[in-house]
């Protein structure tokens, strides 16, 4: 299966869509403890952001080769995959190559080994409406696709508690701040990204 991507084109620079996704993480999700293992890899710069354009067939690739990167490097932690063509601000094309993703992550003898974590900036919870402040802890400036290392989690969340409270504290912490906050904070993060900070 493959869904043809139009990319985006040349109107903005790929350190663009780097510089933003990595103030979101800094800004939002370190900041708020969101992820509490975000911190112990950014402050090292073991975070490595590519941008990718293109139809599936070009991410799936993209993701193959960043899956072999990982299995290689002792430098880099995790990696964020980020997608900035056009038709992926749509949830659900973003939802249809995140399926196709983990079929592949499965296909490729990876299960067990990585997980995909998913980033969209009109992502919706099963079950919640789009105006649920706890979506924004999975919203993100531009729709990402996140490789983890399965024993980097492990490390860090011992049993099913520890997974269950990092769970509790977001939804706490993002309807404590409340969407008018989110909505700001990820405008400002994407227009300190543009040239003189224009929107």
């Amino acid at each position: 299966m493959s869904k043809s991507i139009e990319p985006l084109g040349a109107t903005l620079p790929d350190e663009h869509y780097k510089a933003v996704t990595m103030k979101w993480v800094d800004d939002i999700v370190i900041k708020h403890n969101f992820c509490p293992f975000a911190r112990f890899v950014r402050t090292p710069n073991q975070i490595r952001c590519e941008v990718v354009y293109g139809d599936a067939g070009v991410i799936l690739e993209t993701l193959y080769n960043e899956l072999t990167h990982l299995d290689s490097s002792t430098d880099t932690a995790t990696t964020l995959l980020i997608l900035p063509a056009p038709v992926l601000a749509d949830f659900e094309e973003y939802l249809d190559i995140l399926s196709i993703a983990e079929h592949m992550l499965q296909e490729w003898g990876y299960v067990g080994m990585y997980q995909l974590a998913s980033f969209h900036p009109n992502y919706v919870f099963d079950g919640n409406t789009d105006d649920d402040a706890e979506n924004f802890t999975n919203r993100s400036p531009y729709p990402v696709l996140h490789l983890i290392r399965e024993s980097d989690i492990s490390r860090y969340m011992k049993n099913e508690d520890d997974a269950e409270k990092i769970y509790t504290h977001n939804i706490q912490k993002a309807n404590e701040l409340g969407c008018p906050y989110f909505k700001e904070t990820l405008s400002t993060i994407k227009r300190t990204g543009l040239p003189n900070g224009k929107p």
